[in-house]
């Protein structure tokens, strides 16, 4: 679950999510309940910006590989989990 503080910004174990190295970060709504789908953990949401949302994930082996499968139509995911995935990250949008 994420761990949020002031102004949109996460934490994680000292590690703040604007570290690049160590957290994902996209605009794109499709591609975070493709990563939330394919297991990934979702870290936080950035609203600092209130025109779009940046989701964040914890960067992990095979996270690259999940995005670029995204990205060039070879992702492969559970349509159920992956419509589930897209509600409830639309959810959290809206709610927080």
């Amino acid at each position: 679950m994420a761990k949020k503080i002031k102004k949109g910004r996460a934490e994680d174990n000292g590690n703040s999510a604007d570290d690049y190295n160590n957290y994902l970060h996209t605009f794109d709504l499709g591609a975070a309940a493709s990563l939330v789908s394919a297991g990934f953990e979702l870290v936080s949401l950035d609203k600092t910006n209130r025109k779009k949302v940046q989701f964040i994930f914890r960067r992990e082996i095979g996270i690259e590989k999940v995005v670029d499968d995204y990205w060039s139509d070879r992702l492969e995911v559970k349509a159920r989990s992956f419509f589930d995935n897209l509600k409830m990250l639309k959810n959290r949008l809206y709610s927080e």
